[in-house]
């Protein structure tokens, strides 16, 4: 069986077809990513007669529910509503469900515009709140826009303290008309770092206990068929490069953590077709 390996960086590629790569990733390739959709399949071996085109999008806190937590926390309070004199939080709620539905509106207009965009018969999001939130999007914003909807739509809860985790949503069939089928879907939000030998004294540093789970949100693995050839996707948004601390910027103070991701995401792929493990 062939192999085809799909990445996406989230800085380079939203909104656009990732780039394919004809052998098997690196933790490196795998961590260049930031956020990523890991295919392996039959697909790479068909040639003209089976193409599928897949995107990635980080929608950027799709939720469906309000945020009040600004009015005892400045630090997570509009830069907007703090410009006004608010009396109580009986008139904080009030204007900050006007002020997220107002600039929601248009964030998920301009959304589902870079998403239209790319044509693409599977969509592998990050941040999404939960299913009703998506469903809620893709009816409301999408489907208006391209006319035929992506109507299957998967996600689950994570290890994202907000709540926000990765989904995908995919069309019935290719714009060829190969059916895209769901088969079924595993989350590893559960792995922990001592169970795939990955605490290291740099993630003790961070303060990371072995017994903690490795994935800030989740590897989603998503197994389907399209046009009866079978497709595996993971589905992966690594740790935000967050704040400086001891000394080293957001990104380099954090590394330790992706890398773990990284290798986490290497250790659940399957085996090589030669037999080798991609986790050694």
């Amino acid at each position: 069986m062939g192999l085809l390996w799909i990445f996406a960086s989230e800085r380079r590629m939203n909104g656009k077809v990732p780039s394919t790569m004809a052998r098997m990733p690196s933790v490196q390739s795998i961590l260049a990513c930031g956020l990523a959709i890991l295919c392996s399949g039959a697909l790479a071996g068909k040639g003209q007669g089976m193409s599928l085109r897949l995107a990635t999008f980080n929608v950027e806190n799709l939720m469906n529910r309000f945020d009040f937590s600004g009015y005892r926390n400045q630090l997570n309070e509009d830069r907007t509503l703090a410009l006004f004199d608010i009396r109580s939080e009986a008139e904080y709620k009030m204007l900050e469900q006007a002020r997220a539905i107002a600039q929601s509106d248009d964030t998920r207009q301009l959304t589902a515009l870079a998403i239209a965009a790319t044509r693409a018969d599977i969509i592998c999001m990050q941040e999404v709140d939960n299913i009703e939130a998506l469903k809620a999007f893709e009816y409301g914003y999408l489907f208006k826009m391209v006319g035929q909807g992506y109507r299957q739509k998967y996600t689950t809860a994570g290890n994202d303290s907000r709540g926000i985790d990765v989904a995908v949503m995919m069309r019935n069939e290719t714009a060829q008309g190969q059916p895209i089928e769901f088969v079924r879907m595993t989350s590893h939000a559960y792995v922990t770092y001592e169970q795939f030998g990955l605490h290291t004294p740099e993630l003790a540093t961070l303060g990371s206990q072995a017994n903690e789970r490795i994935f800030r949100r989740d590897c989603l693995e998503v197994d389907i068929t399209v046009g009866g050839v079978p497709l595996t996707l993971y589905l992966v948004h690594f740790k935000s490069m967050g704040s400086p601390r001891n000394g080293l910027d957001g990104r380099e103070a954090t590394m330790p953590v992706r890398i773990a991701e990284a290798q986490a995401v290497r250790r659940i792929m399957p085996p090589t077709s030669d037999g080798r493990s991609v986790a050694t």
